[in-house]
């Protein structure tokens, strides 16, 4: 279980990178206020499973945290994106 001021920089970046996703996406893939959640649901749940399968992502020290930053923004754009073109299909099928 990771601690709380991990939790805290998972989820700014998750956040930073939803919402820079968003600012990308404008148009059919865009979440609106919802690049926000899905970045930040991408970024914590992502840097969990990925430090649980890549221990060096863990610890408290410089390299770790920055790795652990750019992890979290990346899969909180990631997460954006899928989200994003997700909804867009399923409003063409309607």
């Amino acid at each position: 279980m990771p601690d709380t001021v991990s939790l805290i920089i998972w989820l700014i970046a998750g956040v930073t990178g939803g919402y820079a996703a968003g600012e990308l996406l404008k148009g059919d893939y865009d979440l609106g206020p919802g690049n926000i959640v899905a970045g930040a649901i991408g970024g914590v749940v992502g840097v969990g499973i990925l430090q649980f399968l890549i221990p060096a992502l863990s610890g408290f020290d410089v390299g770790p945290i920055l790795r652990q930053v750019l992890t979290a923004a990346a899969l909180g754009a990631v997460a954006t994106v899928v989200a994003g073109i997700v909804k867009s299909r399923r409003r063409r099928r309607r």
